[in-house]
């Protein structure tokens, strides 16, 4: 668990009087409140630190045990904070009091902080108290589903949709090119995720209610899946195109032939010319990755020659070979 500075977060100082923290808390919710920036995750997560920064020190009673855990954590980092720090001191047993009270917010006090937002009914929206850390819940017992049993009474609360989460899944090129299924493990859950053939390296899909519970009552967050595609050791993509080498010998780059071309489709006869050059790219048209969400169409399969010389030769082939090279005027 991780401590939280709630007045550096907030921005005063420890001695700032419950005016000035009352003053900058309403700026600052203002300035990030999410019907202010829809769709901007940092800024509703900026809303929801500095809001449960205000009700850790807004409170006398939890100001008073947050002041006390603080300059005790801080001397503890100043002695070299060995260890960990023990937070059992300061957790609050469920269903044991500490003599504190709870403040309410009532809805004319919303009101009088956001003015129109939350549609003017002194909703929070369902953000809030709903979204308080594993510090602040733990300090401070929270009620079910993680909210204070007082804060907010009286003050009615949307369904909120869950957070969405995040994750990252590796598979491999012939998975993208057939298209799969796949388990893999976020948390302490296991999933399975559907692979669209020919989706793209960090390309993302979503999987739809895998994400964080909402509350109260909301739909849960979607997960999206980054996909990382691992190097395959014989081709190379290039958007929905497939590159790969294809050696051939000498004689068949001199007299010409047919050779053996591997591609995911299968194995394909490929017909080389005479005197063909290193390099020389032959394409196989629609043999390479399938295209994202067009079903039937493919990318083209490059085959670039590679010239393999033969590692025994008789005395004859040599011999022959030398003639040649004399009759090109090189001498031997």
């Amino acid at each position: 668990m991780d401590f939280k500075d709630y007045y550096k977060i907030l921005g005063v100082e420890p001695d700032a009087d419950i005016k000035k923290i009352k003053k900058i808390y309403q700026s600052l919710a203002k300035k990030n409140h999410p019907d202010v920036n829809p769709g901007d995750k940092k800024a509703e997560e900026r809303f929801i630190e500095v809001n449960e920064a205000y009700h850790a020190i807004a409170d006398p009673a939890k100001r008073q045990k947050y002041d006390e855990l603080r300059t005790n954590y801080l001397q503890w980092q100043k002695r070299g904070g060995k260890g960990s720090y023990d937070w059992s001191q300061w957790q609050q047993s469920p269903g044991r009091g500490n003599g504190s009270h709870t403040r309410t917010m009532t809805p004319e006090e919303f009101a009088e902080m956001f003015g129109d937002l939350g549609n003017g009914s002194g909703s929070t929206g369902g953000y809030g108290g709903e979204d308080f850390s594993d510090f602040f819940s733990t300090i401070f017992r929270m009620g079910q589903n993680g909210f204070d049993d007082d804060i907010y009474r009286g003050v009615s609360r949307q369904p909120r949709k869950g957070r969405d989460i995040e994750g990252e899944i590796t598979v491999t090129l012939e998975e993208v090119y057939q298209g799969s299924k796949k388990l893999f493990e976020i948390g302490n859950k296991r999933i399975e995720a559907t692979i669209p053939k020919g989706i793209r390296d960090n390309g993302k899909i979503r999987l739809s209610g895998q994400g964080e519970v909402g509350s109260p009552g909301g739909k849960r967050g979607d997960l999206f899946l980054t996909i990382k595609i691992k190097p395959h050791p014989l081709y190379v993509r290039e958007g929905d195109d497939l590159i790969a080498n294809l050696e051939i010998d000498f004689y068949t780059a001199v007299l010409g032939g047919e050779v053996r071309v591997k591609t995911f489709a299968g194995e394909m006869m490929l017909k080389i010319p005479p005197q063909t050059q290193p390099g020389r790219s032959f394409r196989l048209k629609s043999k390479g990755m399938p295209v994202l969400n067009q079903s039937g169409k493919f990318g083209d399969f490059y085959a670039k020659t590679t010239i393999v010389l033969p590692k025994e030769m008789t005395e004859k082939e040599i011999s022959t070979l030398q003639e040649l090279a004399v009759s090109r005027g090189r001498g031997y």
